[in-house]
């Protein structure tokens, strides 16, 4: 019995942490409820560079590394394929459902060492910088071969300038 207290106190406030981070996604969801629905990629666009294989960190403000995007799963993290088409940049993110920024929205790509709770070695990111909507947002990735990182960003680069 003497056990058994404190571990229901233990467990009540586990569960009240749990559900006070519930109620804060969902607000900020609600917050961001007016970002569009971004793009979905085009069927049958000829695939300019990749796929590579890598991890989705997240969406988030530009400028704000920390402001996580939560609609449209665009803030979980996950596994996923960069591929460059025609359309723009596809990101093929495992178990969320893939997403399209076309190139005419796109305005920037950089390095970065993280950005929302995932932090690597300098310039081990790669921040996508572009506009959904009316609203400038940055998407990190990170490639699972370090190799494959410059070749991407210049890829990117140079689709910028054509655009």
């Amino acid at each position: 019995m003497e056990r058994l207290i404190p571990a229901l106190v233990l467990l009540l406030v586990t569960l009240l942490v749990f559900w006070l981070m519930l109620r804060g996604w969902r607000s900020r969801a609600g917050s961001q409820s007016g970002l569009p629905t971004p793009a979905r990629p085009v069927v049958g666009s000829p695939v300019l560079h990749g796929p590579i294989e890598g991890m989705y960190v997240a969406t988030t403000s530009a400028g704000d590394p920390y402001d996580r995007i939560a609609v449209h799963g665009l803030g979980l993290r996950t596994a996923a394929d960069v591929v460059l088409t025609d359309a723009g940049v596809v990101i093929d993110r495992a178990g969320t459902g893939d997403f399209l920024i076309p190139w005419g929205d796109v305005h920037d790509v950089r390095t970065s060492q993280g950005m929302i709770g995932k932090f690597v070695e300098p310039d081990g990111l790669i921040v996508i910088r572009w506009t959904l909507g009316d609203t400038p947002l940055e998407s990190g990735f990170r490639t699972r071969a370090a190799d494959a990182r410059t070749p991407l960003i210049t890829s990117i680069r140079r689709q910028i300038e054509e655009d």
